[in-house]
Order: C-alpha cells, then sequence, then structure tokens
C-alpha cells in the first residue's frame, strides 16, 4: 500500500524536486539534501490521519491499527529495558510522560526511488534519532540501511515480516549513558525503490528528561559524567538545526542550558 501511494501521488513531485535541484547531473557529493521522499502521520497526543491528503481511506485504516500495535510493542519494550537495568516497571514509560500524560509518538513514511549517483548523495545523511524507541518496518528486498559499530559501517538486510528496533538520544540521556544512541544512514541505491516506515515513541514535548537516580554511579557524578536535564522539546529545537551533526555536542549544550536557564532561548534558537 505504501509503495503504491508512492508510485500515484508522490513519484512525480520527488522528480520535479531532482530537476529543479539539479540532483540527477550532480559531480559533487551533496551535503545538505537527502535522496528520500517522504510523509509523516502524528498519533499521540493527537492523530492527524483524517487530515492527511491523498491517502486512501483503506491505507488510513491500515495505518491507525498499525500504530496502535506499535505503541503496545513501544511500551512492552520500555518495561524490558526497565527491568535489564534494574528500574521499576514503568518508570521509563512515565518518563515520557509530559502533561497531557501521553507520549509523542508518530511515523514517518520514506521511500528512496533509485539514484544515479549513491557515492554523492545519500539516501539519508548519518545521525542519531532525537527521541527514545523507534520501531523501523522496512523494505524487505530493497537494502541500504547501515549502523555504526565499532567505527565501521556495518549493512542491516532486508528482512521481511520484522521490526528493526533503534534506540533515540532520550534512553541515552535517562539511563546516563548505559544504553547508547545508534548512529545509522541510509545509502541510496542505483536500483529499486526502498521502503521505510519509521515510527517514534518518544517524551512529551514538556517531559523533563534527565538519568535515572538509580543509574548514577557515584564516581560519575564526582567527575561530571552525568547526562543533562532538559524539557524535550528544548532538546528538539536545537536538534533540528544539528541533527547531522555528532550527539555529544548536543548534550555538552543541553548541559550549558541546564546551568543557565537564561541561555534556553538562545541555545534552542
Amino acid at each position: 500500500m505504501t509503495k503504491g501511494h508512492y508510485k500515484n501521488c508522490l513519484e512525480q513531485r520527488f522528480k520535479d524536486l531532482v530537476a529543479s535541484k539539479g540532483l540527477e547531473a550532480v559531480n559533487t557529493e551533496v551535503k545538505d539534501m537527502d535522496w528520500e521522499s517522504t510523509f509523516y502521520l502524528k498519533h499521540l497526543p493527537h492523530s492527524n490521519i483524517s487530515e492527511v491528503p491523498d491517502l486512501e481511506d483503506e491505507y488510513r485504516k491500515v495505518m491507525k491499527e498499525f500504530a496502535l500495535k506499535l505503541e503496545k510493542l513501544a511500551e512492552e519494550l520500555l518495561d524490558l529495558f526497565c527491568e535489564n537495568l534494574g528500574l521499576e516497571k514503568g518508570y521509563l514509560k512515565k518518563a515520557f510522560y509530559g502533561s497531557q500524560g501521553s507520549p509523542t509518538f508518530g511515523t514517518k513514511v520514506s521511500n528512496y526511488p533509485p539514484c544515479p549517483t549513491p557515492d554523492l548523495i545519500k539516501g539519508l545523511r548519518s545521525h542519531t534519532d532525537a527521541g527514545g524507541v523507534i520501531l523501523l518496518f522496512q523494505d524487505d528486498k530493497v537494502s541500504g540501511l547501515q549502523l555504526l559499530k565499532d567505527g565501521k559501517w556495518v549493512d542491516v538486510p532486508p528482512m521481511r515480516h520484522s521490526i528493526v528496533i533503534n534506540l533515540g538520544d532520550q534512553l541515552e540521556v535517562i539511563t546516563n549513558g548505559k544504553y547508547k544512541s545508534v548512529e545509522h544512514r541510509v545509502i541510496a541505491q542505483t536500483d529499486g525503490t526502498r521502503m521505510s516506515i519509521a515510527s517514534f515513541y518518544n517524551p512529551g514535548s514538556d517531559a523533563v528528561i534527565y538519568p535515572a537516580p538509580s543509574l548514577v554511579e557515584k564516581e560519575a557524578e564526582e567527575k561530571n559524567q552525568v547526562y543533562p536535564k532538559f524539557v524535550f522539546d528544548d532538546y528538539m529545537k536545537l536538534y533540528a538545526g544539528l541533527k547531522f551533526e555528532a550527539k555529544e555536542p548536543r548534550f555538552e549544550a543541553m548541559k550549558t542550558v541546564e546551568a543557565n536557564p537564561s541561555l534556553a532561548a538562545i541555545a534552542t534558537a
């Protein structure tokens, strides 16, 4: 259904964009764009599925059902993480709740069409995700996803009927580095259109994120090796301009905001 929607509604728009930017004739590396066609669906705290244009009714219905199942899976995973970390059951779920008593949950639907110069433009440039738990349903035939492990890029092969789990920056903060967000990228392919449906279970916009006290070791605290405390929306404002940069400077910037709250507007401008 997703591939059909791309072909019927988005493919020509993408071709027009490529032509307008002259991307088919580039001869130097493109560092400020990605070779992808995307649209976004919001689920929590409020759904926008009924408002997204060009979607067939059956597609809206299936995506709503899919999102409900993924929401439940994300919460089950958070409780498994709690068990693994020695945290009280439900701790991570509560940490994600803002004043509305809900996480932020949405889906990015992406298509990566055939690219004539995959060595010069990435399907998606390398980055870590800003949020919490990412549930990825990816193409079962066309490859492209890679993650960085021990300084080397490793392929994540297409897997039929499977969900790839990725962790974002917020879980790294809450666990004080016990879990790490994963740097990843998408390599454009010369043949075949790769589909990706990535659902992001993130904290509520006004949720206050900080390391779980029981996971902060005394030695780390004495050496000031503790992750910062911040409002998730402030982090997202900073992330918007630094998504494709290393995550460590983002954490350091939020430490500065934590120490000097008056700098929040400057740091997130």
